[in-house]
């Protein structure tokens, strides 16, 4: 996603998720899925800004941009964005932060290669349209910021479609771009409607 600047220039849109003492979104659990884990947070807050966030002591602070689509074709980035719906909406109280971090053998792979694995062969954006608009999503870069995680997914949907994130979950584990991972974190929020 790009936020529109003063000037007309559109540009990526920094996050950071704050896990703390106090926020919005209470953490409901935190669940190391590969690798290690974060220290537990009782709360999340999202920061949508570029300015480091001021927030007392968190127990973490992940960091990310949204910003161009990496390994969409212009039809994907069409379907996509016709099924998406928004972020912030009343009922979808149900939230799942997941970083992830792959290996350098994924990251020495072409892009063309990278792009084989990850929708030619694991059908990634087919996968996840399928549970769209029911499940929305975003999509932060971590690793050319020099983060910790490569990426950052952001979900939120109502309580009534949480099978249906868990199923959606559950098929892209199961795909061969997911053996490229080497550390994810499944942390699930919710927050009063």
């Amino acid at each position: 996603m790009l936020k529109q600047s003063r000037g007309g220039v559109r540009r990526p849109l920094h996050t950071s998720f704050v896990g703390g003492d106090a926020g919005p979104w209470a953490v409901d659990r935190i669940d190391p899925v590969t690798g290690p884990s974060l220290p537990h947070a009782p709360h999340v807050t999202v920061i949508e800004s570029a300015r480091a966030p001021r927030v007392g002591k968190p127990a973490w602070v992940l960091r990310g941009v949204a910003g161009h689509e990496r390994y969409t074709t212009p039809e994907e980035h069409e379907a996509l964005a016709r099924r998406q719906e928004a972020l912030g909406r009343a009922a979808a109280t149900r939230a799942a932060l997941i970083p992830i971090r792959k290996s350098e053998k994924w990251w020495q792979l072409s892009q063309d290669e990278r792009r084989a694995i990850f929708e030619e062969r694991s059908y990634h954006i087919a996968i996840g349209i399928e549970y769209l608009p029911v499940v929305a999503r975003r999509l932060h870069h971590g690793r050319d910021l020099g983060e910790p995680f490569d990426f950052l997914t952001w979900f939120e949907f109502a309580p009534q479609h949480t099978s249906a994130f868990e199923q959606l979950v559950g098929r892209l584990r199961a795909t061969e771009e997911w053996s490229y991972i080497v550390r994810e974190i499944d942390i699930r929020l919710s927050k009063a409607a």
